[in-house]
Formats: C-alpha cells, sequence, structure tokens
C-alpha cells in the first residue's frame, strides 16, 4: 500500500503544485512518505520543497554540482514577460502588506484591483478596450503559471501562498536590474530619437 501512496505522491508533483487544501489524500500521502519521496526525486536530479505552514509542495531542479555530470532538466525554466514579471512583483508585494496587517490568510482581489495596480505601470493609452485586453491576457497567464486562482463564479482572484517560493529577494534583485537595464535601454532609444 506504501509503494501505491508514493507513486501517488510523486505522479502528482510531477504533475505540478500540490495543495493541502486541494489535493488532501495526496497531500497526506505525501508528508507521510516525504523521506522517501526526497529519495525517489533525487535520483532524476529534482528535490521536492514541501511547505507545510503554507500548505503547498513542488518539484525542483537540483543546484547543478560541478563534481557531478549534468543531467537533463526535467522542470522547464521560462521565461517571462516584462508585464507578467512586474505583476508577479507586485503581486507578491500586495501579499507581503496583506500577512502585515494580520488579516484572513487568503487574499482575494478582484479583478478591477489587479488592472489599477497594473495599469499604473503601462503608460497612457487612447485605447482602454486594447489595454484592458492586455491586463486581462497577463492575468490570465499569470493564473496559468498557479500564482493566482480565479474564483469560481466571480470576477475575484485569489493569490497563491506560493508565490512567495518563487518571487523572493533574489527573484527581486533579478527583477530589478533587469528592469533598470530595460529602462535604460528605452532612455538611450529616446536620446537616439
Amino acid at each position: 500500500m506504501a509503494d501505491a501512496e508514493l507513486s501517488v505522491a510523486v505522479t502528482h508533483l510531477m504533475k505540478g503544485v500540490v495543495y493541502r487544501d486541494s489535493h488532501e489524500t495526496v497531500w497526506r500521502h505525501l508528508t507521510a512518505l516525504q523521506a522517501r519521496v526526497r529519495d525517489y526525486v533525487a535520483v532524476m536530479g529534482l528535490t521536492v520543497v514541501v511547505d507545510e505552514a503554507e500548505g503547498y509542495a513542488f518539484l525542483r531542479s537540483k543546484p547543478v554540482d560541478e563534481a557531478e555530470p549534468a543531467l537533463p532538466r526535467l522542470i522547464a525554466r521560462r521565461s517571462l514577460s516584462l508585464h507578467v514579471s512586474l505583476l508577479l512583483a507586485l503581486l507578491r508585494k500586495k501579499l507581503a502588506e496583506h500577512d502585515a496587517s494580520g488579516g484572513d490568510a487568503r487574499l482575494v482581489l478582484i479583478r478591477e484591483q489587479i488592472v489599477e495596480t497594473l495599469r499604473v505601470f503601462l503608460g497612457d493609452t487612447t485605447n482602454e478596450a486594447r489595454l484592458f485586453d492586455q491586463i486581462d491576457a497577463v492575468i490570465g497567464k499569470v493564473a496559468d503559471l498557479g500564482f493566482v486562482r480565479r474564483i469560481a463564479n466571480s470576477d475575484a482572484f485569489e493569490v497563491r501562498r506560493i508565490i512567495k517560493a518563487f518571487v523572493d529577494a533574489e527573484w527581486l534583485v533579478g527583477f530589478d536590474a533587469a528592469l533598470a537595464a530595460y529602462l535604460a535601454q528605452l532612455t538611450v532609444g529616446e536620446v537616439e530619437a
């Protein structure tokens, strides 16, 4: 029976993030068999990240060790657009502010709040419909990545706590550097024009 539970836990992890609140049985198997899961995925060059306090688990590629031969990547690295990265940084900031206020454990934002948060950074435009379509596409991409979840039958989104694992201080420093380079490139382009 434990082998079947191990298979269920690993299979779900290979498919994506496992949440305590939406994958209760898998979560129980995963937490009960954590050491076996770690050993199992380590063979494939992966490590399992389990945050019991926040209620999620996911797989991450092991850092490259110079002494060992490099394994092919099983976990794809995704390049994010500027707007998706910007929205992730803004949502992470909102989650930090929400946590500091000591309110509800869940951060729920309606679409209009997300639009207004992101709109400030997108500049003025005469085509409002195109701007809203662009923002909706960015929100959709962030939802596809699993950082927000649309709440059924509403125009609201829950910011998933897993954003804290990916949008950390190191990520924000890298994003700030990329944003500064982007702004410098825009400034050079304006000077040359």
